[in-house]
């Protein structure tokens, strides 16, 4: 059995908890004007930094997915435990949106639109895990100048396409593998950055001041927007965004290159993140039943944002990750989770 990569798994590990901050700060975010500019602006760091984590997501799949030749059975048992997953939740969130928070969902639009806003993961999940066998032949097929060629053509369309996207354009056609959505760029943007982390030749410094700079152009932008329409802008927050994906990929290859590129845990550390990210989909998957529930009955200006959101955050993943561990001890669980 081929040994974990740690520093992919520190990468989920600070992931999963980034998505839960996205959620928190989202809610005070976009009571802009009815809370503190302080506590606004305190929000929107945190909110732009924890972009960081989705791409990740994105890429650490392709790092541990996309060079690999698998049998078409794995594939289909892949597909078909994303898809129990989705049906289990959908309906969790189907119900708990009719009968507790009492929001108004049409069935018949389940195609397109999930039951609850942060399962789109797994509607483009599925559809990449459809096209992964595909994707293997064609990435093993490549040799070092293809590669960087595909690279070098999917990051040009990428950054064309979210500035066509500002001005109200889009292209007449999509770049195929790419399609227009940016999540299988960052599948292989994922392999590719793992594939060749020791040649890359920028120092850790550098990645680090890459990232900074690139999320505060990020931050700039929605602030400089949000203060012009006085109302919270979220276009430049979007993983589209050439500022976010420059910022995920400088910290993916940052955290690649910890402890040489092979980062060595104690074992009782090792316990730990195993344990974290075993249960890091499943709390992906449940954190949101419990911000909907402070949503139900706490305003975004009932309680200071600096005091609610390291709260809530520390809270709902304390309690996510109590939900899951105990989920976990039956197959059942550990099949939708």
């Amino acid at each position: 059995m081929k040994e974990k990569n740690y520093n992919l798994e520190l990468v989920r590990m600070v992931s999963f908890i980034l998505v839960i901050v996205i959620h928190v700060t989202n809610y005070f975010c976009r009571a802009y004007g009815r809370i503190p500019q302080g506590e606004y602006l305190f929000s929107l760091v945190l909110d732009t930094a924890a972009r960081l984590s989705v791409p990740c997501f994105f890429m650490i799949s392709g790092a541990l997915l996309l060079g690999r030749e698998e049998p078409l059975h794995k594939h289909g048992n892949r597909l078909r435990r994303f898809f129990i997953v989705l049906v289990v939740w959908s309906t969790v969130y189907y119900l708990w949106n009719i009968f507790y928070m009492q929001t108004e969902y049409n069935l018949t639009h389940i195609l397109y639109e999930p039951t609850e806003a942060h399962l789109w993961y797994l509607y483009a999940m599925i559809p990449i895990y459809l096209a992964l066998p595909f994707l293997q032949t064609m990435v093993r097929g490549m040799g070092v100048k293809l590669e960087k060629a595909f690279f070098i053509v999917t990051t040009a369309f990428v950054v064309i396409y979210y500035l066509m996207w500002l001005v109200g354009q889009e292209p007449y056609y999509d770049l195929p593998l790419v399609g227009d959505r940016i999540y299988a760029y960052y599948l292989f943007l994922g392999y590719y950055l793992y594939k060749y982390r020791k040649h890359i030749r920028i120092s850790q410094r550098a990645l680090a001041g890459i990232c900074f700079f690139s999320l505060a152009a990020a931050f700039s932008i929605t602030l400089g927007v949000t203060i012009v329409e006085k109302d919270h802008y979220e276009g430049a927050l979007t993983y589209a965004n050439p500022f976010v994906a420059l910022a995920a990929a400088a910290f993916f290859i940052l955290m690649l290159r910890l402890g040489k590129g092979n980062i060595r845990l104690k074992e009782r550390t090792r316990k730990v993140v195993d344990l974290f990210c075993g249960c890091s989909f499943g709390i992906y998957l449940i954190h949101i039943l419990f911000l909907d529930n402070y949503k139900k009955h706490m305003k975004a200006w009932d309680l200071s944002a600096w005091i609610a959101v390291p709260a809530l955050v520390a809270g709902i993943a304390a309690v996510s990750f109590v939900c899951v561990w105990a989920m976990r001890r039956f197959k059942i669980g550990r099949d939708i989770t």
